[in-house]
């Protein structure tokens, strides 16, 4: 991994033979492409609160459309001329990710819900995270800083329970396990090899990136409640999914740092 990170000045002009820096604060300029990924399936109503607060200096936003019937793909077309809209082959939010990770370009990749309930101009904390030695930069809502308008006191228990479970069964020291706003470096998904479809997909990422001994820094976020929709997200049956994957994932030995990872899913962009 090559990152480059400087403090930021008013006026960045490149030199020959350097590399370019995007300013992204008053205080620090980074060198490697960032690329937003946002799964979406009939959420017209909702991207332009998402949209509206994604930073300028983002190198790409990639939409992966899961077979919307609304105007979610002219919208997001409207709002961010450039997008990149990668049509999703199969179903649930997994396989959606799984889709537009593999259609990225840049050197880091943030994953960002598309119900209006993120704030993307904490992104800026995330990069941050990561040009400073972190290989994963999780998202947490109960860190010091963070916090939720949309989680129900059962959905809170499960979470604090599930967390406490991969805590102790896996080593690790979390303080949120079901969230979906990360970033990381996109090396990694070669060590995680992501391979499940639904919303369990940020508990196997938060397990696997463990178990493959990466540097992960947990960053205070704040949920906002879903602005248009209701969500898919269904407390007791995706609890259960969540629980058999960190079942299974105890009983499967992972190498550390493989040479070698199995490719991601491949989509169609357009």
């Amino acid at each position: 991994m090559t990152s480059f990170v400087r403090p930021a000045t008013s006026e960045i002009a490149p030199v020959a033979g350097s590399t370019r820096y995007r300013p992204i604060s008053s205080h620090l300029a980074i060198a490697p492409p960032v690329s937003v990924v946002i799964p979406a399936m009939n959420e017209a109503e909702n991207l332009p609160y998402v949209f509206k607060t994604l930073p300028d200096w983002i190198h790409e936003v990639v939409l992966v459309d899961g077979n919307s019937t609304d105007d979610t793909v002219r919208v997001a077309r409207e709002l961010w001329p450039d997008v990149k809209v990668v049509p999703q082959r199969g179903k649930g939010k997994g396989n959606a990710l799984i889709t537009g990770f593999a259609a990225c370009t840049g050197e880091i990749v943030v994953m960002v819900d598309a119900d209006g309930s993120a704030d993307g101009s904490e992104i800026v904390s995330y990069v941050s995270a990561l040009v400073s030695g972190a290989d994963f930069a999780k998202g947490s809502r109960f860190a010091n800083g963070g916090g939720t308008d949309d989680m129900t006191p059962i959905r809170k228990l499960g979470n604090r329970a599930l967390t406490a479970i991969v805590n102790r069964k896996f080593g690790a020291r979390y303080t949120d396990l079901c969230y979906g706003y990360n970033a990381f470096w996109r090396h990694c998904l070669d060590e995680i090899a992501l391979d499940c479809a639904g919303f369990e997909v940020e508990t196997l990422m938060n397990i696997r990136v463990v178990k493959a001994g990466l540097r992960v820094q947990e960053i205070p976020s704040h949920e906002y409640e879903r602005i248009h929709g209701a969500s898919n997200l269904r407390a007791v049956r995706d609890g259960l999914r969540v629980l058999r994957v960190i079942l299974r994932e105890r009983g499967v030995r992972r190498p550390r740092r493989p040479a070698v990872a199995p490719a991601a899913v491949r989509g169609e962009v357009s």
